[in-house]
């Protein structure tokens, strides 16, 4: 036989509306009565009906997240914190992939709101601004991540990817590197960030900027290693070759690193390399890399509060930009014994 919420309450003797004040978590339910019911759910294997809350609320408790790859450990680190967050809060979490392809973002996003999700959570592969237009024009509430859309008043979550560019060029340069290169992103707010970056540190240093030094590659996520391989080595051609390397992210830069070590030279006496990401495994590699920490599970906390607060607000507020501040991971790969200036 099917357990109804109503049968709980009336073997309890409580009000519906309080056994489902409980299953929701809502702090106005004394705990005696809060461990009362969650025992007796515990007891009967007592599954909520999704389809009925749904109807009684008006909303799915469905959020949906749409990211450039579900293979780069990046933002399968932000699902994870997004899925930890919104479950605590009585959603879940459907995770959908635009694999780099901005006609595909479109698809999954249009999917995804036809089955009345509550909020989306966008890392977008575009630049178009019609999509979100239209969803602002119908009350949609999402939050972009990552990625910044030009034009477009958001709620975003993201690092100040221009310092994450300074601080990882800085960083060579104080490790005695002078002929800097950068194998960079896409022309996207994060790939963009970064070469400013790069270049800011280039310039406060009066290190001269060489186009030569600057290679970009067409890649999604799935090829990014290779590219980087590949960019690399066009970057050993050079004359003369880079002292220091600075990659848009780390599965480009251990593409790099295989790249060098290939060419018998040695990470980092004869090339300094960093990434940005801090990949978790980042240290198990033949020569463990530094990178710039982007904070991938505060953006999925921060992504997190944002959307259930645009979900569960009676008005709609304004528009929030949270910026994360990136922080320095210096290994090995970046670690060289600098000979004192006498």
């Amino acid at each position: 036989m099917t357990i109804r919420m109503k049968d709980i309450a009336k073997e309890l003797g409580l009000s519906q509306a309080t056994v489902s004040k409980v299953l929701r978590d809502h702090p106005d339910i004394g705990e005696t009565t809060r461990q009362r019911v969650l025992e007796r759910v515990k007891e009967l294997d007592y599954q909520p009906n999704s389809l009925a809350r749904s109807l009684v609320t008006g909303r799915s408790y469905l959020i949906g997240l749409v990211a450039p790859s579900l293979l780069h450990p990046f933002f399968a680190e932000i699902a994870l914190a997004l899925s930890r967050s919104v479950r605590d809060k009585g959603y879940s979490l459907i995770v959908s992939s635009s694999e780099e392809d901005p006609e595909l973002e479109k698809e999954e996003i249009s999917r995804l709101l036809g089955r009345r999700l509550d909020a989306l959570i966008i890392a977008s592969s575009g630049a178009n601004l019609e999509q979100f237009e239209r969803m602002d024009s119908k009350a949609q509430p999402y939050v972009l991540i990552d990625r910044d859309l030009t034009g477009l008043t958001a709620n975003f979550v993201g690092i100040n990817d221009e310092k994450a560019g300074r601080l990882a060029t800085e960083h060579l340069i104080d490790m005695g590197c002078r002929r800097v290169a950068h194998i960079r992103g896409q022309d996207n707010s994060t790939g963009i960030g970064r070469f400013e970056g790069y270049k800011q540190a280039l310039r406060h240093h009066g290190i001269p900027f060489r186009e030569d030094y600057v290679v970009r590659r067409s890649y999604v996520d799935t090829e990014t290693t290779r590219q980087g391989a590949e960019a690399m080595r066009l970057l050993l051609e050079r004359d003369p070759m880079p002292d220091g390397v600075f990659c848009f992210n780390d599965p480009l830069a251990i593409g790099a690193m295989s790249t060098i070590l290939e060419a018998g030279l040695r990470i980092p006496e004869d090339i300094a390399l960093i990434g940005c990401g801090n990949l978790p495994n980042n240290h198990c590699l033949r020569v463990a890399l530094s990178s710039i920490d982007q904070q991938s599970q505060m953006i999925g906390q921060r992504a997190a509060e944002l959307v259930l607060n645009l979900i569960e607000s009676k008005q709609i507020p304004r528009a929030r930009t949270i910026i994360l501040e990136p922080t320095l991971v210096a290994r090995s790969s970046t670690q060289r014994k600098l000979v004192p200036v006498m």
